[in-house]
């Protein structure tokens, strides 16, 4: 009876062990079907947010870069007549695709003409020399090219109602207009490219003017009013103006008269009027970094021959190259700039606080 009773209870606990193994396996199959999986596996909805990534060339201090990013470099050129370019320039064409820019904007001073006893054929050699160390790396690079008319490189000098270098102009506008040398920009208005133009990148209004001397003209003024008024710079985010000389002197022996614009002051409420953010220049040499009223003034320092001193300071002498970050809904500008010759970057604050009207841009409270 007890062995009956014994056969019993295994046979009942073995179905009872049965089912609970049955059971326990459905559970812990359903745990399997109903639990999540990894996080890495789950598809993000949310949109990725962008951090700033720091960009150089290997070996230089790498800059947080902005929404756009601009290199600006000037006055390449060296003596009169020459077809060879002093090496910071080769350096720094070489260089600019590691800061991975969406432009270059050259503030003139291209080739190294001006002088009347150049001829048809050395001024050509020099836009092909030009071409060679300058403007087709970049195409190569596909870097599109903003840039104005320096005095060197097609002046629009008058002499009793002519122009000086009209040879030079005339040579400038056929390199220019050359298909093959296409700068890759986004023109709005080319009527009279090269020399004063208008064209949009990453929401970025850019108008050039001829500063290639000190006066401009009636006629490209009311050019630059009816540019600056139209809905292409009206929508755009940021508004920046490019020409060779600058409104005010910054450097030793460009603070006489020819060398900064007539006027200064006069284009400087004209720029303002219309919200340009920055006015790019080249011409005197000097890197600073300043701002009058509500216009900030670059005034980019030279990579070629020839660099100056700035006013008001015992500094010596630097060839830069500016590295320009934007932030578009901030309307802010970063300047990273570069000593080409140490490859470190220009301290602000060993610059002057101020260079005649002009402030350094830091020391500006809106």
């Amino acid at each position: 009876m007890a062995y009956k009773r014994r056969q019993f209870l295994m046979i009942t606990g073995g179905f009872l062990g049965v089912g609970m193994a049955t059971i326990t396996h459905q559970v812990f199959s359903r745990n399997q079907n109903f639990t999540p999986q990894p996080e890495s596996a789950i598809p993000d909805q949310t949109p990725p947010v962008s951090q700033p990534v720091a960009v150089a060339p290997d070996g230089l201090f790498a800059p947080l870069k902005g929404e756009v990013r601009i290199v600006v470099i000037s006055d390449l050129n060296s003596q009169y007549g020459s077809t060879t370019y002093e090496p910071e320039v080769d350096q720094a064409i070489a260089l600019i695709p590691g800061w991975q820019p969406d432009l270059v904007l050259c503030g003139g001073d291209m080739i190294a003409g001006q002088k009347r006893s150049l001829t048809q054929a050395q001024i050509q050699a020099m836009w092909s020399a030009f071409d060679d160390h300058i403007a087709a790396p970049l195409r190569q690079a596909k870097i599109p090219l903003g840039f104005t008319i320096g005095n060197h490189d097609g002046s629009g000098s008058i002499s009793q109602g002519k122009l000086t270098f009209k040879s030079e102009r005339d040579l400038a506008s056929v390199y220019w207009n050359d298909p093959n040398h296409n700068p890759g920009l986004n023109f709005i208005d080319r009527g009279n490219f090269p020399f004063y133009y208008t064209f949009k990148q990453q929401n970025i209004f850019y108008l050039v003017w001829d500063a290639s001397t000190h006066i401009i003209s009636p006629e490209q003024l009311t050019w630059v009013e009816q540019s600056l008024s139209s809905l292409d710079a009206k929508q755009a985010k940021l508004r920046l103006a490019i020409g060779h000389l600058p409104l005010y002197p910054v450097a030793v022996g460009r603070d006489d008269g020819g060398n900064f614009m007539y006027e200064g002051e006069k284009l400087q409420t004209l720029l303002e009027k219309y919200d340009v953010h920055t006015y790019v220049s080249g011409h005197h040499h000097a890197y600073y970094p300043g701002k009058k009223g509500q216009l900030e003034l670059l005034h980019t320092g030279a990579l070629g021959a020839g660099p100056r001193k700035l006013l008001n300071s015992n500094l010596p002498p630097q060839k830069s190259l500016t590295v320009v970050d934007i932030s578009l809904e901030k309307a802010e500008t970063i300047y990273t700039t570069y000593d080409m010759k140490t490859r470190q970057v220009i301290d602000i604050q060993t610059l002057p606080k101020s260079i005649g009207k002009v402030w350094r841009r830091d020391l500006v409270k809106e």
